[in-house]
C-alpha cells in the first residue's frame, strides 16, 4: 500500500507525470467523444450512442495502457541489457572504465586531474550508475513494476477523460447531446490544458490553443464523416 500511495503522490506532484496523465486524459476525452459525434452524425439511436461510448471508453483504455506498458517495458529490457555490458565491462578492465569515465567529465570543461578525482570517488561510491549516467543518461534503472504502473496509469487517465462524454450520453437528453459533448469537452480540454501548462511552465494560451484545436477539429471531422456516410 505505502509503494502505490507513493506512486499516486509522485503523480500528482511530479511535472512530467502531471503533463502525462494530463496528455492520456485529453486522449480520453478526445477519443470518445469523436466516436460520439460520428455517430450523433450517422444519426444513431440514444441506446447505439450509449454502447459506442462505453465501448470506445473501455477499448480506448486498453488500448492506451497495453501500448505504454509495452513502450516502458522495451525500455526497461534496454537499461537492463546496457547495464550488464557495463557491469561486464567494469570487472573485466575497471581502469579503462575510469580512464573513460574521467574523459566524459574533462568534456564537460573539469581539469583532467579534477575529473579524474571525480571519476574515482564516483566509482568508489557507485560503479555501476556511475558509468550508466555518464555514457547512458541513465541515472536509475527502471523497477520491475514500472511499465506495469505506467500501463496501468495511462489506462486509468484515459478512462477518467473518457467518462466526460460518456457521462454526456447518460445524463443529457438525445436532441442536446452533440452539443453538449462539444461544450464539455471544450471545458474539460481548457482545463486539462490549464494543469499542463503550469506544470510544465509553458505558455497557457498555446498549450489551449493546440488542445482545442486538436479536439474541435476531431469532434468536426468526426460528425462530418458521420453526416456523410450515412
Amino acid at each position: 500500500m505505502p509503494t502505490v500511495l507513493a506512486r499516486l503522490r509522485s503523480a500528482v506532484t511530479d511535472a512530467a507525470s502531471l503533463r502525462s496523465w494530463t496528455v492520456d486524459a485529453n486522449d480520453g476525452i478526445i477519443a470518445t467523444a469523436g466516436v460520439l459525434e460520428g455517430f450523433a452524425g450517422a444519426g444513431a439511436s440514444d441506446a447505439t450512442l450509449l454502447t459506442a461510448a462505453v465501448v470506445a471508453t473501455i477499448a480506448g483504455g486498453l488500448s492506451l495502457g497495453g501500448a505504454k506498458w509495452s513502450e516502458e517495458a522495451a525500455e526497461r529490457e534496454a537499461q537492463l541489457r546496457v547495464a550488464r555490458e557495463e557491469a561486464a565491462q567494469l570487472e573485466l578492465s575497471p581502469e579503462e572504465e575510469v580512464v573513460e569515465l574521467a574523459g566524459y567529465y574533462e568534456r564537460k570543461g573539469v581539469s583532467a586531474a579534477v575529473a579524474r578525482q571525480v571519476a574515482e570517488e564516483l566509482t568508489a561510491a557507485d560503479a555501476l550508475g556511475a558509468q550508466l549516467e555518464a555514457e547512458h543518461g541513465i541515472r536509475e534503472v527502471m523497477a520491475r513494476a514500472a511499465p506495469v504502473w505506467a500501463g496501468v496509469s495511462a489506462s486509468a487517465a484515459f478512462v477518467l477523460g473518457a467518462l466526460v462524454p460518456l457521462l454526456i450520453t447518460v445524463l443529457v437528453p438525445g436532441k442536446l447531446e452533440a452539443w453538449a459533448v462539444l461544450v464539455a469537452v471544450i471545458a474539460s480540454l481548457v482545463l486539462t490544458s490549464v494543469v499542463s501548462a503550469r506544470s510544465g511552465r509553458t505558455g497557457v494560451l498555446r498549450t489551449m490553443t493546440r488542445s482545442l484545436t486538436v479536439g474541435v477539429g476531431t469532434l468536426g471531422i468526426s460528425f462530418l464523416a458521420g453526416l456523410l456516410i450515412f
